[in-house]
């Protein structure tokens, strides 16, 4: 991984707790597998820790670790680094995906629920005038009872934000082609076609991965049916959503959105969303950060304890899910 993720990821107690399961390679980190150093360690290699940033393992790498049967990888996609060369060879891989998603769901559930009090309007405005409004006489469209939510991907953030949103009074609609209705009504949703979904939902969450099926998927179509005042939350990536339908329609006042990605990342420093009061944007912060690294290190910790003691990974990373999988 890079000498930044490795410094940010695995302070000193996670790599005292690693040396207690494995032999650690002393530092510095690898972020460069061509190296003479990085070939004397590859050759002896058993499990690599990888990270952001993380040079690929392509043949040649492979071919100077000779023993390498593993890959713990302690954030979430490993399409940057792990090839067809990795699958080929039969090395298994986990991912902590499934810890950086609890983040990106609890930033999501709050987005959420501000979003439905119209909090960062209504302190806006109240900042402005200095004044409260007469509370008796708020409209019925401000709120979260009996509010209608739309998650679109039953991925693992997604999947987490319908268990978050459980204990409040919100329907929860979801749209996923690969989940069925018996899927949907044990997860104690109720599965929607995509129209649908935008068309009914006060709020939709997007959490699809970014594939070559899904760049785009959010055109102007469906944002332009969404219901006036509605929100639009995106912490997946900026390329799921047609960007320009999405400026237009914020721009307009027809929706509201809450951008933690966008397309380009980051925007030109003149585009109208930085100014627009309907658009709260977020620097792709919904991920883990500061102490929440360390719920990334401890679960590659307890994979990389599994897979020394023979039990296997908790968290495998399946080359037949790739397709599916950000």
């Amino acid at each position: 991984m890079s000498r930044a993720a490795a410094a940010a990821v695995l302070d000193s107690a996670s790599l005292d707790a690693f040396r207690q399961v494995c032999d650690l390679a002393a530092p510095p980190v690898l972020d460069d597998l061509s190296t003479p150093r990085a070939k004397s360690l590859l050759a002896d290699v058993d499990l690599l820790i990888t990270g952001w940033g993380c040079p690929v393992l392509d043949e040649e790498v492979l071919r100077a670790a000779p023993r390498l049967r593993a890959v713990v990888h302690t954030a979430g996609s490993v399409r940057a680094h792990v090839t067809d060369a990795c699958w080929e060879r039969g090395i298994e891989v986990s991912s902590a995906a499934a810890a950086n998603a609890l983040p990106v769901a609890e930033y999501t559930l709050a987005m959420i629920l501000l979003a439905g009090k119209q909090i960062l309007e209504r302190a806006r405005d109240f900042t402005a005038s200095r004044r409260r409004d007469d509370w008796l006489r708020t409209p019925d469209t401000i709120g979260n009872y009996r509010s209608t939510v739309g998650i679109l991907s039953a991925s693992l953030i997604g999947r987490r934000v319908v268990e978050l949103l459980r204990p409040h009074d919100i329907r929860v609609l979801l749209h996923d082609p690969y989940v069925s209705d018996t899927d949907a009504a044990e997860l104690g949703v109720e599965r929607v076609e995509l129209a649908e979904l935008f068309a009914r939902c006060d709020t939709v969450s997007v959490h699809t991965p970014l594939l070559p099926t899904t760049r785009g998927l959010v055109g102007r179509a469906l944002i332009d049916s969404m219901p006036a005042g509605a929100m639009l939350i995106n912490t997946s990536r900026g390329a799921v959503i047609d960007q320009e339908a999405l400026t237009d329609a914020v721009l307009a006042g027809r929706i509201r959105a809450v951008l933690d990605v966008t397309e380009p990342e980051v925007l030109p420093p003149d585009h109208p969303l930085w100014d627009c009061e309907n658009a709260l944007i977020t620097p792709h912060l919904a991920g883990s950060q500061g102490n929440e690294w360390r719920r990334l290190a401890d679960l590659a910790l307890a994979e990389t304890a599994r897979w020394a003691s023979g039990t296997g990974f908790l968290h495998p990373v399946r080359r037949e899910r790739l397709a599916f999988l950000a």
